[in-house]
Parts: structure tokens; C-alpha cells; sequence
């Protein structure tokens, strides 16, 4: 099966290429991204891994993540998707990350339902959970914007840099 390009107003979602490990390493090494995400990379070879992450997820089906970039020049903005995508369930984790010099340009608000409404229609998803460090504020109010509800907050229930953090639940219904 072919990976699933989309396309939205501003934007296009394609697979993952070779060529994107250093902006993928610049993105998930910047701290500013890194700040609230789960995953960071020190190096361009310790990037890699995240590259064959994405390739693993579409090859066992446990979920899908596109390399965004801008329609008009194909500048590549971020990355967005899903992972720990249960077929029993019917539900799956979404993420989405962008360069900094692209926040504030409403990419997440164009992005974030042109993923779902795929997830919803070509993956037959229900629902769709979004966990969002508690006191990350500015994707609290974007992913609210895009629909999702807060379910509640697990509190201290994951250790980064050494100290615990709370992790706000969000779900997406179909």
C-alpha cells in the first residue's frame, strides 16, 4: 500500500524522506521544542533512530506520522501523526511538533484536523488521544481549539530531567 500524501489549504503530509534527518534533528534537538516533548535527539546519527521509528510504525500498522511541509515552496515545517494505534480499540495517541520559526502561523490549527479527519475515514479511528505536559499551556489552548476535550490530569506520572510531571489528557471523538 502506497503512504497516504494529504494536502490541506497551505500544506502538504508526506512520508518521511532520507533527506529531512536535519531538520528532524534540528527540530527535536531545539529546547524550545524539546521543552514539553517526549522525545529528544544530540546528535544527527541518534536521529536516525527516529526516522526508522516512523518507517517501523507504517510497516507494523501501529501508527503513521507525515513530514509537513508548505505547499507553495515545500519547506518542511514539522512533523505530525500517530502512534500506539490499537485496531481493537479503535483509538490511537496523535502528535505534532513544528520548527519555531513556523509557530504562530495557525499550521497546527490547518494540520491537526486534516490528520484526524484521516485517522477518522482511512484508519478507523473512534478516538483519538492527545497527552500534553500540564503546564504546556500554548498546545493546551491549540489542541482545545481544534476539538479535543481535557479528560483530566495524571498527575506526576512521568520523570523528565529528573523530576516528575504531570500529563494532561485529550480526546478526540469521532
Amino acid at each position: 500500500m502506497a503512504f497516504p500524501s494529504l494536502q490541506s489549504d497551505r500544506l502538504v503530509y508526506r512520508q518521511f524522506q532520507a533527506e529531512d534527518l536535519e531538520l528532524v534533528f534540528y527540530g527535536l534537538s531545539h529546547p524550545e521544542v524539546i521543552r514539553y516533548y517526549g522525545v529528544s535527539y544530540d546528535s544527527l546519527e541518534a536521529t536516525k533512530e527516529q526516522l526508522a521509528w516512523f518507517k517501523n510504525l507504517e510497516e507494523t500498522k501501529t501508527g503513521l506520522w507525515w513530514a509537513i511541509c508548505r505547499k507553495e515552496d515545500g519547506v518542511f515545517v514539522g512533523a505530525g501523526g500517530f502512534n500506539d494505534w490499537s485496531h481493537e480499540h479503535q483509538k490511537a495517541e496523535v502528535g505534532f511538533w513544528l520548527l519555531p520559526e513556523h509557530w504562530g502561523k495557525g499550521y497546527l490549527q490547518e494540520g491537526m484536523p486534516t490528520i484526524c479527519q484521516y485517522a477518522f475515514e482511512r484508519m478507523n479511528l473512534h478516538r483519538i488521544e492527545g497527552f500534553v505536559v500540564d503546564d504546556n499551556q500554548n498546545c493546551r489552548k491549540a489542541i482545545e481549539k481544534v476539538g479535543y476535550k481535557y479528560e483530566g490530569t495524571m498527575r506526576d506520572c512521568e520523570v523528565k530531567d529528573g523530576k516528575f510531571i504531570s500529563v494532561a489528557i485529550y480526546a478526540l471523538i469521532r
